[in-house]
């Protein structure tokens, strides 16, 4: 009697557990070590020591691999395979996961979608599976395959960081990546085992804003909270010497003292402060002190300094007084037709040719919020190109809401608002003054083209063309 034939295993695939484990080290390893930049499979397989075949089949999902290779590829990046992190495939497994795979209901893509949202091969996944997005509101997640990188200004930003005592000033627009950016600085600093404190300005009450010392004993608090310490204001606040002085003393003598490792402080929107003149000159003269004072006392220079801001108003502001002069000064400009391409692929957009990305660029030029609201429609909507502008230039349409803003932002100024309605009326060059064409820049309405001035996209001219045909 012939023995009965076992069910021989044919390997075994990730489970969604597991590639979420992989793929989360791999990203991490990428800020760590590659400045944020991706990976290429060749790079990946290296490091793994696996061909990019091999690495190709573990990433598909359906095709097994051995167990020994699985443990190779998690240990490449310090991580012990767990049962959870994988599943047995039999020949019956198989046949059930490629029907899996070719099933295209509604149900099926978000539960691939979930699965794959740390994807970081987005791009070679992107002919295979159709992604639902959410909607782009605010930084693009540590965790998304939708940032894009604008060298070499991570490289940039990821070298200084690590100078004792820098200063980085990163300036742009709103919703231009800021916020974005500032999150990978703030993930790379933590895998230098700096510590990390990060306040937005708009969190500052008013009053605040009106009463230095109160301002200072509030900034120091929120400061010790993020780095984990008592704040212990009271006993180590001293009046008699000037709040100044004391904020001062409290960061050189009772932060820094207790912490080895720098501290990276990031001051996000410091444009608030601007409404507050008086308190602004102080606020700022006293943080050019401490940067000054990182030259040359060792233990300011663990303090590393990124602030983050739309414009300057330097009318108001003493040169030799302010940060905003010194240290790395970071521009964060608009995406390039390559960058929009790019995104699109990473979306599951199939454009076959640039005619697509120059349609979409010459609309909303390469403002990045805009770029990725219209994708986001693209894709989840099925919208096309042409129906998106229509609506768009009728009401507003899908950017409505960035275009309320702005417009909100010209009515408190009506100067500027009158500047700009003779911009965007006119086909030929407009002689703007310095301070206005500042101002205009600072808010992202145009750009610069030689010696000309102009409205920043066709989407800013035919809607505010509308809004503001009243003024002139």
């Amino acid at each position: 009697m012939k023995p009965q034939k076992s069910t021989r295993s044919r390997g075994v695939v990730l489970s969604s557990v597991g590639l979420k484990r992989l793929q989360a080290a791999i990203l991490a390893m990428e800020v760590a070590e590659n400045y944020g930049q991706r990976l290429t499979l060749d790079k990946l397989g290296e490091r793994m020591n696996i061909s990019t075949k091999t690495l190709s089949r573990l990433l598909s999902l359906d095709t097994g691999v051995d167990q020994k290779t699985l443990k190779l590829c998690f240990s490449a990046f310090n991580l012990e395979l767990n049962p959870q992190d994988y599943t047995i495939l039999n020949e019956a497994d198989k046949v059930q996961a490629s029907q899996l795979l070719s099933l295209n209901s509604h149900k099926q893509k978000t539960d691939l979608y979930q699965s794959l949202v740390l994807d970081s091969f987005v791009n070679e996944q992107a002919d295979q599976f159709e992604s639902f997005w959410p909607y782009p509101d605010g930084p693009v997640p540590l965790d998304s395959p939708l940032y894009i990188e604008r060298p070499p200004l991570e490289e940039l930003v990821y070298r200084e960081i690590i100078q004792p005592g820098c200063v980085i000033r990163i300036k742009a627009p709103r919703q231009m990546g800021k916020s974005s950016l500032v999150l990978r600085l703030l993930a790379f600093a933590q895998k230098q085992g700096y510590r990390t404190a990060n306040l937005n300005c708009y969190q500052i009450d008013s009053e605040s804003l009106t009463n230095l010392n109160k301002l200072l004993r509030g900034f120091c608090w929120h400061i010790a909270r993020e780095l984990g310490i008592d704040p212990n204001l009271n006993e180590m606040w001293d009046e008699e010497i000037g709040c100044k002085l004391s904020s001062s003393f409290y960061l050189q003598s009772y932060l820094l003292k207790q912490i080895s490792s720098p501290i990276v402080l990031v001051l996000n929107e410091v444009d608030r402060f601007f409404e507050y003149p008086h308190i602004a000159q102080e606020f700022f003269a006293l943080l050019r002190s401490w940067c000054e004072e990182a030259q040359q006392n060792p233990n300011w220079q663990k303090l590393k300094l990124v602030v983050v801001y739309s414009t300057e108003e330097y009318a108001t502001l003493d040169i030799n007084r302010s940060p905003f002069n010194i240290g790395l000064p970071i521009r964060l400009g608009q995406f390039t037709q390559q960058q929009i391409e790019d995104l699109a692929r990473r979306h599951g957009l199939k454009w076959n040719s640039s005619k697509e990305s120059n349609q979409l660029m010459s609309f909303v030029g390469g403002h990045p919020a805009l770029i990725r609201i219209s994708l986001y429609f693209l894709c989840s909507q099925e919208m096309t190109l042409e129906e998106l502008m229509k609506e768009a230039i009728a009401n507003g349409g899908i950017y409505r809401y960035h275009l309320w803003r702005l417009w909100l932002q010209l009515q408190e100024k009506p100067t500027l608002a009158k500047t700009y309605a003779q911009l965007v009326k006119s086909q030929r060059s407009t002689h703007v003054n310095p301070i206005e064409t500042y101002k205009l820049d600072s808010l992202g309405l145009i750009r610069f083209e030689g010696d000309r001035i102009l409205p920043s996209c066709e989407l800013y001219r035919a809607y505010f063309g509308k809004q503001l045909s009243k003024i002139v």
